[in-house]
């Protein structure tokens, strides 16, 4: 890591790197001007094969996503079961 030191604490060794960090915390560092960052978070989740396949041809044909299309479906049944 010669070429590439740590930004903040300017080690150029992954071992003076955990020694900086072992005496210091990030929130020592946090600039307050800083853009908020945001996480997506993804989860697997098995699918019948065929029931996918008839999933994927229905977005296909909407011309949107297998995600988007799942999505909108939870969201709508998640609607209709707090509604009923």
């Amino acid at each position: 890591m010669p070429e590439n030191k740590s930004s903040i604490s300017k080690a150029d060794s992954p071992e003076t790197m955990g020694e900086f960090w072992d005496k210091h915390d990030f929130t020592e560092f946090e600039d307050p001007n800083a853009p908020d960052v945001e996480f997506h978070v993804s989860v697997a989740i098995p699918v019948e094969p065929d029931l996918l396949s008839d999933i994927e041809e229905l977005a296909h044909r909407r011309g949107i996503h297998v995600e988007t299309l799942v999505n909108l479906w939870l969201k709508e049944k998640l609607v209709e079961s707090k509604a009923g």
